[in-house]
């Protein structure tokens, strides 16, 4: 004979039945609960592995953006120490073209004054020179223009045809 405890009608419970479905449950509950354990430590591991790429991935998106600040950074400065320099070198060059204008210019006025004075000088050999043959080339053209010898030089024929000296 079984036991009941009560009388409940129809929804009576069994002893053994009972027994057995606890039996059951708390195997049931062990396995589960190992199993939701060992889920919830995956799950946790999945989220920290996620969660923490996600950090890591934030850390490395910020250390990107630092070393893209500081290499604008350096650009900057690069490019205002480029802009620096050119303009140091127009300067130095403006410089240098203005010496190398003005020894120009002294070396253009050096070499005038020379040529200035080398002309003067041949000048005055040219006319001391002129000078001294301007009464025989004088006499020759104004033999050439009467059509006889004038001047110094010039010798008078005489009645025979002999040549007489001038005066």
């Amino acid at each position: 004979m079984e036991f009941i405890p009560m009388e409940i009608g129809p929804l009576n419970p069994r002893v053994r039945e009972t027994v057995l479905a606890g039996v059951l449950f708390a195997v049931c509950h062990l396995v589960l609960t190992r199993l939701l354990r060992r889920i919830d430590r995956v799950l946790d591991a999945r989220e920290q592995a996620t969660s923490g790429a996600g950090r890591r991935a934030e850390e490395v998106r910020a250390h990107a953006a630092d070393v893209r600040e500081r290499t604008h950074a350096l650009l900057a400065e690069a490019r205002h120490d480029a802009a620096r320099i050119r303009q140091r070198a127009r300067q130095e060059g403006a410089t240098l073209l203005a010496a190398a204008r003005d020894d120009g210019l002294r070396e253009r006025d050096r070499l005038l004054a020379e040529a200035g004075a080398r002309l003067a000088a041949e000048r005055e050999a040219a006319e001391a020179e002129l000078r001294t043959r301007v009464p025989h080339l004088a006499a020759e053209l104004a033999g050439r223009v009467v059509g006889e010898p004038v001047g110094p030089a010039a010798r008078m024929p005489s009645a025979d045809g002999r040549q007489i000296p001038g005066p």
